[in-house]
């Protein structure tokens, strides 16, 4: 029994059909026609790799076509061209090249092997946050590649990581949610080597975070924030929670967001600010700054959000920290 009836085309063909029909699109010709091709390769090409209901797509068809889209530069052509193709066909594209990329054989990642070798796809996807049509659909993919630490490695240690900054500040409020979701994952997801990262890039990372911390953008400001207190409170990231908390700078800045005007960004600052008063190993910097605020944060803390009478862990951090700045002494000389 043939694998394809004569209306069912196989995989060659289907991404030979794609390849023609978004060529066309390119140019900009006969794009009417070239559009429809293009989406019934797409549709033809996802029940490859989904199935249908009621039954599971063959293995070595799905394999077949994974070979033919490395092989032709079809996946770069439809992350290249994805502001051509139609609305559904944006979704059809980000469903194909999340499945082909979730595809194993063993403890082997085809797909996974494949991108390393062409990463401009990583940066494409990346660059994608600055075209609101395609946007939201370079999210879901780039956010797929991050789940593989090859692939979170190439974005991290590349010089495009520093986009992200910007993408995050984004006016257009879906963008920018969308992109601090990728940022967040890429910084959480594979804890020994975002340790690794930011212990060698420190400096510039953080010096990029603060902007973030000022930002004119609530969200922003209060993601970051949080995401911050992930960061530093992770035991994978002690070095880093060391040296960040080493430096007097760094509680200013803290001290100041913990009378911001916003209540949940002085609770998300608390949460930070905590670290650096818990520490047994305080600078002496840090140490003199506490001592000059001491009978101010005393006050300050003992009257900081009193309405949060139902959280217990709350209460009984701040408490901790009342005791441990009103225990703390001046260095005997």
């Amino acid at each position: 029994m043939p694998l394809f009836s004569k209306s069912h085309k196989n995989p060659a063909e289907i991404v030979k059909i794609l390849k023609e029909n978004m060529a066309i699109l390119e140019k900009q010709e006969k794009k009417q026609q070239a559009s429809e091709e293009v989406s019934k390769s797409l549709q033809a090409m996802k029940e490859i790799l989904c199935g249908t209901t009621d039954k599971e797509p063959p293995t070595e068809v799905v394999a077949q076509l994974a070979q033919e889209l490395y092989n032709s530069g079809l996946l770069v052509t439809l992350i290249a061209n994805l502001q051509l193709i139609d609305f559904e066909g944006k979704k059809d594209v980000s469903q194909i090249f999340n499945n082909i990329l979730r595809r194993q054989i063993g403890t082997r990642s085809p797909t996974v092997e494949y991108i390393s070798a062409h990463p401009h796809i990583l940066f494409m996807l990346l660059k994608g946050y600055e075209s609101p049509n395609i946007a939201l659909r370079c999210g879901i993919m780039l956010r797929e590649c991050i789940r593989h630490e090859p692939l979170a490695k190439i974005i991290l240690f590349s010089e495009q990581f520093r986009d992200f900054f910007k993408y995050v500040e984004m006016s257009t409020f879906d963008i920018a949610s969308d992109a601090f979701a990728t940022f967040k994952d890429l910084l959480t997801r594979h804890k020994l080597l975002v340790a690794d990262f930011m212990e060698q890039n420190y400096d510039t990372i953080f010096e990029d975070y603060e902007k973030l911390l000022h930002s004119e953008n609530y969200v922003t400001k209060r993601q970051s924030l949080k995401l911050l207190g992930e960061l530093i409170l992770d035991r994978h990231n002690f070095a880093i929670m060391t040296k960040y908390i080493s430096k007097p700078e760094n509680l200013k800045l803290m001290m100041n967001l913990l009378r911001d005007k916003s209540p949940n960004i002085q609770f998300e600052a608390f949460h930070v600010f905590k670290v650096f008063v818990a520490s047994p190993n305080k600078t002496q910097p840090i140490v003199e700054i506490l001592l000059k605020n001491q009978p101010k944060l005393i006050e300050f803390l003992s009257n900081f959000q009193k309405e949060r009478t139902d959280d217990e862990q709350f209460t009984d951090e701040k408490n901790y920290l009342i005791k441990q700045i009103r225990d703390l002494k001046k260095p005997t000389a």
